[in-house]
């Protein structure tokens, strides 16, 4: 009778979770992660701002001389300050962006298979390699910007640099090259999903050099033919470099 007694208090299993539920609770981990990814993205580039707010002035001293400028102007009594802290915010975004590119990734991860995790980590890599070597070849090339942009100055005009708009300008351009030059891992991404294939990009290699000869035409100053190659070339040897690793790689 006992054994009986005991049989019948037994619970009845739990019945499997609706489909609705599942969906709800997948919902619900995304956005805890993706909570989990902005705290810690925000929390790297607070620190890392606060580091370079101690180099800030020989950052500013550094951007002067690419831009060519021998004096910078500020407009407003909290001028001072506000240049330094734009520089250190600036800045710390560059030093964190590992971080940043890395919790990017691991929030795409759980929509990938097993095998394509296992390359997140190269991506983190890649993703701020290219993004540091587009920031680089930018402040590279500034000297040459500002000579072809002030060569439309008008006779008896001389620049005067406000430094908080030279500050802007300057990180524009650092944010579009180093946008640009991932190509190859935007590329790379997209072969390693099954996307397009090395295959495809040469068939369409034509419209890629084209697109990407407007693109360096939009990126550098000026009308003459010769600036532009300045991204034009290293842009098309990045994409077949690609190119050529996809067709290794068999895809």
């Amino acid at each position: 009778m006992a054994l009986l007694l005991r049989r019948k208090k037994k619970p009845a299993p739990e019945e499997p979770a609706s489909e609705a539920d599942e969906a709800r609770m997948t919902i619900m981990e995304h956005l805890q992660d993706l909570r989990r990814a902005l705290i810690i993205s925000a929390l790297a580039w607070v620190v890392a701002a606060a580091v370079m707010w101690f180099f800030s002035n020989d950052i500013l001293s550094f951007m002067q001389h690419r831009a060519a400028l021998k004096h910078l102007v500020y407009l407003t009594p909290t001028g001072g300050f506000t240049i330094r802290f734009q520089v250190a915010l600036y800045a710390g975004t560059l030093v964190a962006c590992p971080i940043i590119f890395w919790q990017l990734w691991w929030f795409v991860a759980p929509g990938l298979h097993v095998r394509e995790k296992r390359v997140i980590l190269p991506l983190v890599f890649a993703t701020t390699f290219f993004f540091l070597v587009g920031v680089g070849f930018a402040f590279w090339a500034m000297p040459l910007f500002f000579h072809v942009l002030k060569s439309f100055s008008p006779p008896g005009f001389e620049y005067i640099a406000n430094a908080t708009d030279l500050l802007s300008f300057m990180l524009a351009i650092c944010i579009a090259f180093g946008i640009v030059f991932e190509l190859p891992v935007v590329l790379w991404t997209l072969g390693m999903l099954g996307i397009i294939s090395s295959a495809w990009l040469w068939k369409q290699r034509l419209y890629w050099v084209i697109g990407l000869g407007v693109i360096a035409n939009l990126m550098t100053p000026g009308f003459d033919p010769f600036t532009p190659l300045i991204v034009f070339i290293p842009l098309v040897f990045l994409f077949f470099g690609t190119l050529l690793l996809l067709k290794i790689s068999g895809k």
